[in-house]
């Protein structure tokens, strides 16, 4: 709601700070919503079927969620997080539970008709009781009483340890193999909604490159970037960085102006039922200099020996190796002094999420090879402090023999979105 609240009045601003109606290009843009059909009940019980095969390989009896992507990934509902523990117990054999607030079993009784757990075992408890112990009693009734508990990755510690005390003889430890191994290799349908939601953020971004001009702001320029992704039915967000403030990975607060010449760099991505874009265009807004030109072809060379050394086998490791000796080749080195950050993240439901492409993974599980499905960004970039920075971003799929960009990659750092 919010979100769409924002999108109106974003609309309504650009309007005001461009005349009285909308940029030709970004007015000219037109809803993609079709093309993204939504995940079924059917994927999400085959979902919660993998993920108990997956236990069964790691010696898991059971695992718990509680709100977040996971939970959504697996179920299609969507809660929140607090102090108040509402979570999904999944056991390896028998019928999941929900254990969850007395007060708003209502709540969740309006979701549970849409997800394939319409007749789920509901645990309630009051807020003199312990939702902990709750937990206990209902895997004891599915002869759990001393097995080894997953705990999603997102779960807070307060929940976990609340677990852990109120029932000493559980095991606790990280699902992360489970719903890791679920969620990072993706069906055709997932990539289908990843591709949409890239092409849709394409169409945006080169909305937005017909519609600015000097003299602009970049808060402006998120207006209308707000407006396209109205326009094209999704929600989406934008980070726009102008000139020294492009040297920043992830950008200033700052206010900035365009002007005659400036070097833009544009970040971020839509949703597409519940799967995410994330592109960086990177482009002058008139001349280019020489340096830029030459940073921009460095990088781009970097983008394409990336793409070329994913396949399946190959580890996270050697893709981001394979940019960086591009990079540092070039003169900008050594080693992270001017690509300053990983090579790239998966992607999926979440913008960033397993694996990493990077030497050392994150998150204390390692996934040691590249697999058919994974989606990752492919995004290296050079960054001169008080200069300029230059990254370029698409998103890439693993395909049987090799990597598949989703997007068209930028050409040029003047003309970026031509073919």
């Amino acid at each position: 709601m919010a979100l769409a609240s924002a999108a109106t009045h974003a609309d309504a601003e650009a309007q005001t700070t461009t005349g009285d109606r909308l940029p030709p290009s970004i007015a000219a843009l037109t809803s993609m919503r079709h093309l993204a059909t939504p995940i079924t009940n059917e994927e999400r019980i085959a979902r919660l079927e993998k993920a108990r095969r997956l236990m069964a390989g790691v010696k898991l009896d059971a695992v718990l969620l509680t709100g977040g992507t996971s939970l959504t990934y697996f179920t299609g509902l969507r809660w929140g997080t607090s102090e108040r523990l509402m979570a999904l117990v999944l056991p390896v054999r028998g019928e999941p539970f929900v254990v969850c607030p007395a007060f708003e079993v209502d709540r969740l009784s309006e979701q549970l008709p849409q997800s394939p757990l319409r007749h789920v075992d509901i645990r309630a408890w009051q807020e003199n009781e312990s939702p902990y112990q709750r937990v206990g009693q209902a895997l004891r009734e599915r002869g759990i009483a001393s097995g080894r508990l997953g705990i999603e990755e997102t779960v807070r510690f307060v929940f976990a340890d609340g677990i852990a005390k109120a029932n000493p003889s559980l095991t606790l430890t990280s699902a992360t193999p489970v719903t890791a191994s679920c969620r990072m290799i993706k069906d055709a349908h997932e990539i289908e909604l990843l591709r949409v939601a890239c092409r849709a953020t394409l169409a945006c971004y080169g909305a937005l490159f017909g519609a600015l001009q000097p003299g602009m702001t970049e808060a402006t320029a998120r207006s209308l970037v707000a407006a396209g992704y109205d326009r094209l039915g999704f929600r989406g967000s934008v980070s726009v960085q102008v000139d020294k403030y492009t040297a920043l990975p992830h950008g200033s607060a700052e206010p900035q102006t365009l002007h005659t010449d400036s070097i833009v760099m544009v970040d971020d991505g839509c949703v597409a039922e519940g799967y995410q874009s994330d592109l960086t265009r990177t482009f002058v807004l008139g001349t280019a200099t020489d340096k830029m030109k030459r940073v921009f072809d460095i990088v781009s060379a970097a983008q394409r020996a990336a793409l070329a050394a994913a396949r399946p086998g190959v580890t996270l490791a050697s893709v981001d190796a394979a940019a960086r000796k591009v990079i540092v080749d070039a003169g900008f080195g050594p080693g992270f002094t001017f690509f300053t950050h990983r090579l790239g993240h998966g992607l999926g439901m979440d913008m960033h999420e397993w694996p990493y492409l990077v030497e050392h993974n994150m998150h204390g599980w390692d996934s040691p090879v590249l697999q058919p499905g994974m989606v990752f960004s492919n995004e290296p970039g050079i960054y001169i402090p008080g200069e300029f920075g230059i990254r370029l971003e698409d998103d890439m799929v693993i395909t049987e023999n090799g990597a598949e960009l989703l997007t068209p990659p930028s050409r040029s750092i003047e003309r970026p979105f031509e073919a």
